[in-house]
């Protein structure tokens, strides 16, 4: 059996809204978001469906990082705390933003973020804080935007792959003081690449507003470029698919969440491998579906189960990222600009921290976790299929 792919068109959702809009903004001859109906469109549709007061169209879900941060505004030497187990995309914008990242420890069992671990790594140069939504499973948001007022601190949520999912009553992306989204290839909606931000704050909006358009100051009785900014504009063609992909979103989630719940039932009780570990006020949106398995139980761990479902043609991700961002070159050796170790050479004492021993839990999470593919498109065939084959593979490594 093969899996429906979100790289191809056997895992997407494009159909004739898709093409319908496309083609519209085609005829029309306006190809600009600044000029044309469709950006304008997404951005109200998005900020609506979300429950946002503000959204802004960009092009990527790290050029949505570069927006949050800028907007933060820190000095050259600033420290801004996110997550250990993260996108390089999501890290290199605060580099070149001046900012030093520093790393907090993940729970090993959601391998997000926690108010705990990244209480331990505030500092008196601590400019804002970054939490990851990872794999679809929100952060536990109430004590991070607790702790995040008592130290006058504003929160960035990457919700990159957490569309829809939801803490309490509101949506993962709008609960701290901006939301980033991707529209990347494999995320729950996408336009190839693309990114969104969200925020309900007047004066955050009207600075991701600025910073996408480099900081022309569009509609303004003296426009001017008011400060140093990119262009991170879409284009209308990206923001007419994106439109029909919103569109699709409510249904897309749902069905992520109907058959990812078939597949916890049908893998309950397996001895050796965990389920994913949800928040008792949070709803996972399943951007993947990851398993902890226990090498003390399961010969080869995740790796050993990872080999076997593959030979059935169920490709997932033994230990995700296999290492966290910071034991990649660009942290170890520090090369950002030339040779000047820029933003590194301005860290206090302690900030720069990327030693591997030093955060157990992340080791622990990684060399244990085996993150499954998921897709809307899944079937109930499909699911069982999934699930009989890990039953297999854990029955013929069982120690």
């Amino acid at each position: 059996m093969m899996l429906p792919s979100d790289q191809d068109a056997s895992g997407r959702t494009f159909d004739e809204t898709e093409i319908a809009y496309v083609t519209e903004a085609l005829r029309s001859g306006t190809l600009t978001t600044t000029k044309g109906k469709f950006g304008k469109l997404l951005e109200q549709k998005f900020a609506e469906k979300f429950g946002a007061k503000y959204a802004y169209a960009c092009t990527s879900g790290s050029a949505a990082i570069h927006i949050a941060v800028a907007t933060v505004n820190p000095n050259p030497g600033d420290e801004i705390i996110t997550t250990s187990i993260t996108d390089m995309g999501a890290l290199t914008p605060l580099m070149y933003r001046g900012v030093v990242p520093v790393f907090a420890e993940v729970d090993s069992k959601t391998l997000n973020v926690t108010a705990e671990t990244i209480k331990a790594k505030i500092s008196d140069r601590t400019k804002a804080i970054i939490v990851t939504h990872l794999f679809g499973n929100p952060c536990e948001m109430e004590p991070i935007m607790e702790l995040a007022r008592e130290h006058n601190l504003p929160v960035i949520e990457d919700s990159a792959q957490t569309f829809l999912a939801k803490c309490g009553d509101k949506y993962a992306g709008t609960i701290g003081d901006i939301g980033c989204f991707s529209l990347q290839q494999g995320k729950h909606m996408t336009v190839g690449e693309g990114g969104m931000v969200v925020t309900n704050d007047e004066k955050i909006a009207r600075h991701m507003f600025l910073y996408i358009n480099k900081a022309w100051g569009y509609g303004d009785a003296n426009a001017d470029h008011y400060f140093m900014a990119l262009n991170y504009r879409i284009s209308e063609l990206q923001a007419a698919v994106a439109l029909g992909q919103l569109e699709k979103l409510e249904e897309c989630v749902a069905n992520r969440q109907r058959t990812a719940a078939m597949l916890t039932d049908l893998l309950d009780g397996i001895d050796g491998i965990e389920l994913p570990v949800i928040a008792d006020n949070a709803t996972h949106v399943y951007w993947k579906y990851c398993l902890t398995v226990d090498d003390t139980k399961i010969e080869g761990g995740s790796p050993g189960l990872a080999n076997l479902l593959k030979e059935k043609n169920i490709f997932s991700a033994p230990r995700y990222i296999v290492k966290p961002a910071f034991m990649c070159q660009v942290f170890q050796e520090k090369n950002t600009l030339g040779d000047s170790q820029f933003p590194f050479n301005l860290a206090r004492d302690g900030a720069v921290d990327y030693e591997m021993e030093n955060y157990p839990l992340t080791a622990k999470a990684l060399h244990d976790v085996l993150v499954l593919p998921w897709n809307e498109k899944y079937t109930e065939e499909h699911v069982r299929y999934i699930a009989e084959n890990v039953r297999i593979a854990a029955s013929k490594l069982r120690k």
